[in-house]
């Protein structure tokens, strides 16, 4: 019998443990297989016992399917099956994980159709099952239209040929229309671009594109070709959309520049006639409404004048009513030395004599200064010389002779 035979006895123990207590020395290394494949039998619905119905007292059978040593061969593959399963699978699990950078989607297909996207991080896909592909979506991609002659030269509404360069810049922004909805984006917007570009610019005359219509045209040309792309759902945005330029054909370029030269001429004459005009016409009001507010003013001034001298000649009017002959004294006296203070000489003619006597007033008021007494004796010898007293006297008779007939009308 064996050392390690079920109740065989344990003198014939190697490592020496002859002590009769079983529960001392190492575990049983055809138990502890035995007990992991049950379970694994159990965990997989395996047969326990199979070979049950032999004689357990028979050693040589036991010997036949455990060994020499005990162990029970027949588990073995089972065992080594299942911890490879487990092994397996961890490894297909662990191959499934994978990461999408900041930027990015990924999208995942199961058994070749669409299943989900799914945005940047760690993510898992189960291989052998499904697919991913990562697509940029963050990028700005760009594309040129105009490079050949046959791109560039488009008809117009008025049937001229223009050299159009266009510049399109544009992102990814739906991940699955892009790579499952066309084939080769840049292609199709490419020819989606150009197809535009041609339905705007046939639409506009040449001269409105080539001149101040280049930024309306870029702006129409964008919505254009953005509005056939979401029909086609091309999972594509376009972020700008430029013009790069617009000109005439080479074979006629020198008599178009000639003719941009011209319009340029008159644009400037245009512009300085305009500039000059923004200068004198303002001056212009600037005088006429000077010299209406000097009329105003002058007109004002006569007219406040004139009211005044009114005002005043129907004063004295009344003033002259009441005493005619003081009155016309003093208005002569008045007028008299208005002109008096206005002139430098006087000549005085003498009636009734061939005498003419001189004033020299100016030497009379010069010489006041220093000889006062000259001027006084002067002026006397003058009022006492008897002409002057004669000539007073008959002026004194004529105003009374002419303010008699005014007296007996008041009465």
């Amino acid at each position: 019998m064996a050392w390690n035979e079920p109740g065989g006895p344990k003198k014939n123990d190697p490592w020496g443990n002859n002590n009769n207590n079983n529960d001392q020395g190492p575990p049983d290394l055809d138990e502890i297989i035995k007990n992991i494949s049950d379970k694994f039998d159990k965990l997989f619905g395996a047969g326990k016992g199979k070979n049950s119905g032999n004689n357990d007292d028979n050693g040589s059978g036991d010997n036949k399917k455990s060994g020499g040593n005990g162990i029970n061969y027949s588990q073995i593959p089972t065992t080594i099956f299942v911890i490879a399963a487990v092994i397996g699978v961890a490894l297909w699990a662990m191959s499934g994980i994978y990461t999408v950078d900041q930027g990015k989607k990924s999208v995942i297909l199961q058994f070749g159709q669409s299943l989900k996207t799914v945005d940047a991080g760690i993510q898992w896909y189960a291989p052998l099952i499904q697919k991913y592909y990562i697509v940029d979506v963050s990028a700005s991609r760009s594309l040129n239209i105009g490079g050949s002659d046959h791109e560039a030269y488009m008809l117009t509404e008025d049937e001229n040929i223009v050299d159009i360069k266009v510049a399109v810049q544009y992102k990814v922004s739906n991940a699955e229309h892009f790579l499952f909805n066309i084939r080769e984006p840049g292609l199709v917007l490419r020819q989606v671009s150009e197809s535009a570009v041609r339905e705007i610019v046939g639409k506009n005359k040449m001269d409105f594109i080539l001149t101040e219509g280049r930024s309306d045209i870029a702006s129409k040309i964008g919505s254009r070709t953005q509005e056939i792309l979401d029909r086609y759902q091309t999972g594509l945005i376009i972020t700008r959309f430029t013009l790069q330029s617009a000109k005439a054909p080479k074979q006629v370029q020198d008599a178009f520049e000639d003719v941009n030269a011209a319009r340029e001429d008159k644009e400037r004459y245009i512009n300085e006639a305009q500039a000059y005009s923004n200068d004198v016409i303002p001056k212009a009001r600037g005088i006429a409404a000077k010299q209406l507010a000097g009329a105003e003013a002058y007109k004002g001034k006569v007219t406040a004048e004139a009211e005044g001298e009114v005002s005043r000649f129907l004063s004295v009017l009344t003033e002259y009513e009441k005493a005619p002959i003081v009155t016309r004294d003093r208005l002569y006296i008045d007028a008299m030395e208005r002109v008096y203070s206005r002139t430098s000489k006087v000549m005085i003619d003498t009636k009734g004599s061939n005498n003419l006597l001189y004033l020299p007033l100016d030497k009379m008021m010069r010489g006041s200064v220093s000889m006062p007494g000259s001027v006084n004796k002067l002026s006397t010898e003058v009022n006492d010389t008897p002409d002057f007293n004669k000539q007073r006297q008959l002026k004194r008779q004529s105003d009374n002779s002419r303010a008699r007939p005014s007296i007996r009308e008041r009465r």
